[in-house]
C-alpha cells in the first residue's frame, strides 16, 4: 500500500507544470500559447528568458529528486519507482490537461536521486551525463540530440557504477527510452536534416523542441 501511495504522490509532484507556474505568476503568460507550446525548459527560455529557463529546469529536477526522497521515508523499496512516476507524470500532467514536457531535467533529477541515495557517494552517475550533455550539445548545436545522447550514455555506463544494480541499469533503459519517445519528432527532423540548432553559448533557436 505505501508503494502504492509513494507512485501516486511522486506522480501528482512531477504533474506541476513550474514552467506553466512561473510564466502566469511572474511573467503573465501561458508558454503553451507561445513558442512551441512545450511545458519544458527549452520553451521557458525561448518565451520567458534564459533566467525562467534556469529556474524551470532546476525545480523540475527536484521534482525527481523529492519524490525519491520521500519514497525513501514511506517505503524505501520504492524509490526507483518514485522517480520514473514523476518522470510520467511531467510528461502527462494531471493538472495541465495531461500535456507537459519531455522530462529532460527530471531525467536528471532521477540521476542525482540515484546517485544521493541508492549508490552513495558515487556522484559521477550524476555529473557524467550532465559532461556529456554539453558536449554532445558542442558538436551538434541540438538540445534534442544532447538529451537523448546523455541519457543513453548513461545507461550503459550504469554498468559499471559501483553499488549499481541491475534494477538501476534496467530503469535507466526505460527512462532512456521514454525520453527518446518524447523527442519523436525532434528525431524526425534531425533525420530530415531541418531540425534547429542553438548558437553556442546564444540563444536557443530550435522552436520545435
Amino acid at each position: 500500500m505505501r508503494i502504492l501511495l509513494v507512485i501516486v504522490l511522486s506522480y501528482l509532484f512531477g504533474s506541476i507544470p513550474w514552467a506553466l507556474v512561473i510564466g502566469k505568476v511572474f511573467y503573465h503568460k501561458d508558454i503553451r500559447k507561445e513558442g512551441s507550446g512545450n511545458l519544458g525548459a527549452s520553451n521557458a527560455g525561448r518565451v520567458l528568458g534564459k533566467p525562467a529557463a534556469v529556474i524551470v529546469t532546476l525545480m523540475d529536477a527536484m521534482k525527481a529528486f523529492f519524490s525519491m526522497a520521500l519514497a525513501i521515508w514511506l517505503a524505501p523499496d520504492a524509490i526507483i519507482y518514485a522517480g520514473l512516476a514523476c518522470c510520467v507524470g511531467h510528461c502527462f500532467p494531471i493538472f495541465a490537461q495531461f500535456h507537459g514536457g519531455k522530462a529532460v531535467a527530471c531525467a536528471y533529477g532521477f540521476l542525482l536521486g540515484i546517485a544521493f541515495f541508492v549508490t552513495r557517494q558515487y556522484f559521477w552517475g550524476f555529473f557524467f551525463p550532465i559532461l556529456s550533455f554539453f558536449a554532445v550539445l558542442y558538436l551538434t548545436r541540438m538540445v534534442s540530440a544532447a538529451s537523448i545522447a546523455s541519457l543513453l550514455i548513461e545507461a550503459v555506463a550504469s554498468f559499471f557504477i559501483p553499488n549499481s544494480s541491475i534494477q538501476i541499469t534496467i530503469s535507466l533503459i526505460a527512462l532512456w527510452c521514454f525520453v527518446t519517445y518524447r523527442h519523436k519528432s525532434n528525431l524526425e527532423r534531425i533525420k530530415n536534416g531541418t531540425e534547429n540548432r542553438i548558437k553556442w553559448m546564444g540563444a536557443v533557436h530550435d522552436g520545435k523542441n
